[in-house]
């Protein structure tokens, strides 16, 4: 056999070895959750929220706001809440901040908030008041949380929204950035 073939053959049989662990799911059965059983649809999509009754109620959890005060997601029960996994370094992040103020202002007053939870970032305050300034964020945002990341489950990507109802079922998740005009179709749905 010709030595190119040779290592043609083996440069494709090691790319297929090292892909094969982004096509296996790893997570054993046992360790599944209810969130796992039925994936909620994307926040922006066209066929809308469809809610599920969450196991896990997710409003028993506290974190810390960009003050540093203690911030209850019970707060929050009553409300329609788009909670927002980001990071200040992450660039889909950013592009869909400014979408976010824009919805934030058009629907606070009629139920709806958007919770800012960093995920792998851990800016100083200083850091964190700059960038919410000039970012004109005016909804909640806090510091990161292990608890309330894993009640949702692990975060495959950078940003990663949930769309909760006012009874705190998870109704849509989206990962990547959402879009204004179809997170909107999705907040009018459960207000």
């Amino acid at each position: 056999m010709n030595k190119r073939w040779i290592l043609a053959l083996t440069a494709a049989v090691g790319l297929g070895l090292l892909a094969v662990p982004l096509f296996v799911h790893s997570t054993p059965p046992e360790a599944t959750t209810a969130s796992d059983a039925a994936e909620p649809p994307a926040i922006d999509s066209a066929e809308g929220p469809k809610c599920e009754t969450s196991k896990a109620d997710i409003f028993t959890q506290t974190l810390k706001d960009a003050n540093g005060a203690t911030l209850r997601l019970a707060d929050y029960k009553g409300k329609v809440v788009l909670l927002n996994f980001w990071a200040t370094w992450c660039g889909p992040c950013k592009v869909e901040i400014p979408e976010f103020v824009d919805l934030y202002a058009q629907y606070k007053d009629r139920g709806f908030v958007i919770l800012g939870v960093l995920s792998q970032d851990t800016p100083t305050a200083d850091q964190l008041q700059t960038f919410l300034r000039e970012n004109k964020m005016q909804y909640p945002v806090t510091y990161p949380n292990e608890k309330v990341e894993a009640a949702f489950g692990e975060l495959l990507a950078l940003p990663t929204s949930f769309l909760i109802s006012r009874d705190g079922s998870v109704c849509a998740k989206q990962l990547g950035p959402v879009s204004k005009e179809g997170a909107e179709r999705s907040i009018k749905a459960l207000l």
